[in-house]
């Protein structure tokens, strides 16, 4: 590959994007996101959540008190961002996801989610996972936020970086 060659791939990102079966293990290993929406001043807000995906949808809570809540219910387009950091996927992946939020407050819905979610934070112990299904049904004004995605972007640094003069990053050598 050419200077000029690596300098436009660069510029066009377009040939580093995930494949299916890398999407899928990122979205099954990681447990963390960044979550997006926008205040009333419509400015961007962003914090870091736990979720799981599950039927194609990424699936969080919080409680009512939290200002995401009313403001997800007032304007329900959203971002969800995550990456492979902290997960046993070697080289650094990354989606960011465009989408509509629902806020359930179902008792249906939080008894399977809360299930999914504590066995996903809490995968080597059956009696922690049970003590922090419990943590969360006790918990004033819970909800469950569903976001179905719309739009999507990937990015695999192996792919950046494979062929590159400047070779792979050794922070993401392990």
């Amino acid at each position: 590959m050419t200077e000029k060659d690596y300098v436009e791939k660069f510029e066009d990102m377009s040939d580093f994007t995930l494949s299916d079966d890398q999407e899928a293990t990122l979205l099954a290993k990681q447990t963390e996101c960044t979550f997006m929406w926008t205040n009333a001043q419509h400015e961007p807000v962003g914090v870091i959540m736990n979720y799981v995906w599950r039927q194609g949808k990424f699936w969080l809570t919080a409680t009512r008190s939290r200002a995401r809540v009313p403001a997800i219910e007032a304007r329900p387009r959203v971002a969800i961002t995550l990456s492979s950091r902290g997960t046993s996927i070697p080289l650094c992946q990354a989606l960011t996801f465009k989408g509509t939020a629902t806020v359930h407050e179902d008792n249906e819905t939080k008894e399977w989610f809360y299930r999914e979610l504590s066995n996903a934070l809490r995968p080597n112990s059956a009696e922690q996972a049970a003590a922090f299904v419990d943590g969360l049904a006790k918990t004033d004004g819970r909800v469950v936020i569903k976001v179905v995605p719309d739009m999507k972007i990937s990015f695999d640094t192996e792919k950046m970086f494979r062929n590159s003069p400047a070779g792979l990053s050794y922070s993401y050598l392990g």
